[in-house]
């Protein structure tokens, strides 16, 4: 099998010469570079990338740890990062971990193996202090903020926006309102809702609150127990639009009135929700994957905030 030192020697040149030749260096006469091409050529060479990563220095690849990829949420991450890859000339390895610790902890050794040069991610199960030994290693950059001034993130203030969307459904007069959440109460998101629920609505969450919640099916079911209780709540603010949407095909069902007697607020602003005109909070998590992904590329450390906005529509 031929290998670099081959065409060092049938192109009468250094194998560092040929080493820049294959890494578009500079500095190499173009009589070399034509002499070494036209060996690479005739020999029908393929270089093994791995070993032009080393000697770059670099993969141009980043890792992007993701939990699921059938949810709205992640996938609308995983849309900007991929766009931007496209756009930054990077390619995506998409490292899927269903929040087991001991893959998150092997995908983060592919920092220190120099598989990657960089790693999003975009919600773990580990906690920061299992993370942040791979910074030494590599770029790491978070989707969800944190403190940590060795990680770099893109994040939303999800918990401002909690508090918005139970302060609007107060001020709209209603007192007893319920939520959906994916993830248990391990979740910051999850944590973070209950947490803005107190703030603005008091301690009854515990009843109006139905967790596991990711799709349309979900969304039926949890109106289904939510609506059939004594003091149904008069309205619900659904984890996704997909959920909303299961929401509202069972107070259609059921013939319940929306907004009169059940109003809806979903997440994402997903199509199924522009449809259905359900009331949204966009989290523009396609924006916050794209930033994460700069940051990657750049290898900052910087912290990034996307806003967010609620999208007024008729369920409210």
């Amino acid at each position: 099998m031929t290998n670099i030192h081959d065409i060092a020697k049938l192109a009468g040149v250094s194998v560092s010469t040929v080493s820049r030749v294959l890494n578009n260096y500079k500095y190499v006469s173009e009589e070399k570079r034509l002499k070494v091409k036209q060996i690479i050529k005739e020999l029908n060479y393929t270089p093994n990338n791995n070993a032009i990563d080393l000697i770059r220095g670099e993969t141009k690849r980043i890792g992007v740890i993701i939990p699921y990829n059938n949810n709205q949420a992640f996938d609308q991450m995983l849309h900007g990062i991929l766009n931007k890859s496209s756009e930054l000339d990077f390619s995506v390895t998409v490292l899927p971990s269903k929040y087991n610790k001991k893959r998150e902890l092997e995908y983060l050794a592919m920092l220190k193996s120099k598989q990657l040069d960089a790693l999003i991610i975009t919600s773990k199960a580990n906690h920061w202090d299992k993370i942040i030994p791979f910074t030494q290693y590599g770029t790491i950059i978070s989707c969800e903020y944190t403190e940590r001034e060795e990680i770099g993130c893109a994040y939303v203030d999800r918990f401002a926006s909690y508090l918005e969307v139970f302060q609007m459904l107060k001020q709209k007069g209603h007192q007893r309102i319920a939520f959906t959440t994916a993830r248990g109460n391990e979740s910051i998101s999850t944590k973070q809702t209950i947490n803005a629920y107190q703030n603005v609505i008091g301690e009854m969450y515990q009843k109006f609150h139905i967790g596991n919640c990711f799709c349309l099916e979900d969304g039926y079911k949890a109106a289904e127990i939510l609506l059939n209780q004594k003091n149904r709540p008069t309205a619900i603010y659904a984890n996704g639009d997909e959920v909303a949407g299961g929401i509202f095909q069972y107070c259609q069902y059921n013939k319940l009135q929306i907004p009169e007697e059940v109003a809806i607020v979903g997440q994402e602003n997903q199509p199924i929700g522009e449809v259905l005109g359900i009331t949204t909070v966009n989290h523009r998590l396609s924006a916050l994957g794209a930033q994460a992904f700069e940051l990657a590329v750049n290898r900052t450390l910087d912290k990034i905030e996307i806003p967010y906005e609620i999208i007024q529509r008729s369920s409210t």
